[in-house]
């Protein structure tokens, strides 16, 4: 790796950006709150689908005061469909931690907002450089593939030790001053426009072109490297819509683990036949009237993948232990996570 590549990229990468940028709601003012809840969203989402969640988290929550008095319900419900529900946790401990200790504000340097609930070394990174304007990187995805490809460098972006050694190239060349938040922007922005994945970097519009060791080698389509994933662990689930008149039942996740504190339709974890599936609720003395199959769905999390067969089960009467919601209370006020999406629109009139 090359420190004076980096350093030499420092002026025509804020210079670009700033010509450059596109307009994002969080965008608008450098309010630390509204960057920390837009960098939160942003982390595994798309730009575009962030945007709607994060107007509608901001209506909600205004500040960090109204975030950390969040009732659970409403704020699972905001975050429903964007995945990762332990960040909107984290969030709301983050909030109370900062109503605490610091007065309601976030605090100014990249240390003290690592010593918060759920902002890591990126997220404390791109505060207080974009807020604050504290020369310290913020080492994403999109800021590890671009730093890969400027420097030519084959590191394996999966490991920490990648990861560590660039935020220490980058802070030692950050510039100062609002520059901080422009550098900081700028390889976001050329990472998520430019120099984006799967070997199809736009390097004619690059600013960075004539630095990139990556493109003057030929081997922009190799970087980044990263070793393979682990293969991803399959669990055959069956779900029971239960249908009790025009209300349907669901129950509440556990507090800890996967989907925490959500709701689910009840499920079993195997794949059971219609045969079987009817078999099982009678050796359990459910009454119902009939059991019609709803089809298949398959959602994959990061290293687990849900294969889901699912039956609506209308009932003669309603089950103990579950809450029997109507289609509208479902869609206003349960979050049910976007892995039952197949299913909660098999049940729409």
């Amino acid at each position: 790796m090359q420190k004076n590549v980096l350093l030499s990229a420092v002026d025509p990468l804020c210079d670009w950006y700033e010509k450059n940028k596109k307009q994002y709601p969080w965008r608008e003012k450098r309010d630390a709150y509204r960057i920390w809840i837009s960098e939160v969203m942003l982390q595994q989402t798309r730009t575009a689908a962030v945007i709607p969640y994060y107007e509608r988290f901001l209506s909600a929550f205004p500040t960090v005061e109204a975030l950390a008095s969040a009732p659970d319900d409403l704020l699972m419900k905001l975050w429903e469909g964007l995945g990762y529900y332990s960040r909107a946790r984290n969030l709301k401990k983050g909030a109370i931690q900062i109503m605490e200790r610091f007065g309601g504000a976030l605090p100014k340097t990249k240390a003290e907002l690592k010593t918060i609930a759920g902002i890591g070394d990126y997220t404390a990174g791109a505060i207080a450089s974009m807020a604050f304007f504290e020369p310290a990187s913020a080492v994403d995805g999109n800021v590890l593939r671009v730093c890969m490809r400027l420097l030519g460098s084959d590191a394996d972006i999966s490991k920490e030790q990648t990861k560590r050694a660039l935020a220490a190239m980058l802070d030692a060349v950050y510039p100062t001053g609002e520059r901080a938040a422009l550098f900081t922007e700028g390889l976001m922005e050329l990472g998520e426009a430019v120099c984006i994945p799967g070997g199809e970097a736009r390097c004619a519009l690059c600013p960075l072109t004539e630095l990139c060791e990556a493109r003057a080698g030929g081997i922009t389509h190799l970087l980044p490297a990263k070793s393979a994933k682990k293969p991803r662990k399959i669990l055959e689930r069956t779900l029971f819509i239960f249908q009790c008149g025009d209300r349907f039942g669901i129950r509440k996740r556990p507090e800890s683990g996967l989907l925490a504190g959500l709701y689910e339709f009840p499920a079993e974890e195997a794949a059971l036949s219609e045969k079987e599936a009817s078999a099982l609720l009678c050796s359990r003395g459910i009454a119902f009237s009939s059991l019609t199959p709803l089809g298949e769905a398959t959602h994959i999390f990061t290293h687990l993948e849900w294969r889901m067969t699912g039956y609506l089960v209308t009932l003669e009467k309603e089950i103990d232990g579950l809450i029997f919601a109507t289609r509208e209370a479902l869609s206003a006020v349960y979050a049910l996570p976007s892995a039952f999406r197949f299913f909660k629109k098999a049940i729409e009139p």
